[in-house]
């Protein structure tokens, strides 16, 4: 298994941030690279455990399932539609920093059947996962700090 943490610092509160990644079917709102996302099935009480989204970027769909939620610090889901023999986690947490400050981390983790090449994959699949992290929280940091500025 492999993990790989990319962290940011956000100007803005943590309640803001995690309004913004707690709205689990809006990730196309603001993350760039996704074209489409939605809820697969809704709760009258908002996310938790077991809840799924479908997330379309490009010609790729992936399916991602909340697998911990603790608002208002932690959200893990387990990515689907990734090659069969991989396995991809993503977990969220955040934490409150400095006054109107907001530290923000995302770990990736990657888990390959066993075979002859498998760290040396996790590894390389995992550095992909790290270029979309941080794309994922470029956005999340643009999208608070724009309401923040507001």
């Amino acid at each position: 298994m492999t993990r790989i943490s990319r962290s940011r610092a956000i100007r803005a509160e943590p309640s803001a941030v995690w309004g913004v990644l707690a709205d689990f079917g809006a990730l196309s709102d603001w993350a760039d690279g996704v074209d489409h996302s939605c809820l697969l099935r809704r709760s009258e009480d908002g996310p938790h455990v077991g809840i799924a989204r479908r997330i379309q970027s490009g010609r790729t769909t992936f399916i991602e399932t909340i697998t911990d939620y603790r608002p208002p610090t932690l959200l893990g889901y387990d990515i689907a539609g990734v090659p069969r023999d991989l396995a991809v986690a993503n977990r969220w947490n955040v934490q409150p920093a400095a006054a109107g400050t907001t530290t923000v981390t995302l770990t990736s983790t990657v888990h390959l059947t066993p075979h002859p090449l498998r760290l040396i994959s996790e590894r390389v699949f995992a550095r992909l996962l790290a270029k979309r992290s941080d794309a994922l929280l470029d956005s999340l940091t643009r999208r608070c700090e724009e309401c923040h500025d507001a």
